[in-house]
């Protein structure tokens, strides 16, 4: 797997305890949330232009 496309699974991971405590109220992880949030939103932009790549070189 990309670099990329494990670098997000662990933003997401690292995200899922902020995302209970904003669901309970916590103001400052819904901060860190969103933050994390546009971390996801810019991996994932790298991620589908390495797979435009992978889709012009032929698959490889």
């Amino acid at each position: 797997m990309s670099e990329n496309f494990e670098k997000l699974t662990a933003i997401i991971e690292s995200t899922r305890e902020d995302v209970e405590k904003a669901e309970a109220g916590n103001k400052a992880a819904t901060s860190r949330v969103r933050k994390a949030m546009q971390d996801i939103k810019a991996v994932a932009q790298d991620i589908r232009k390495e797979m435009l790549e992978l889709r012009d070189a032929g698959g490889k």
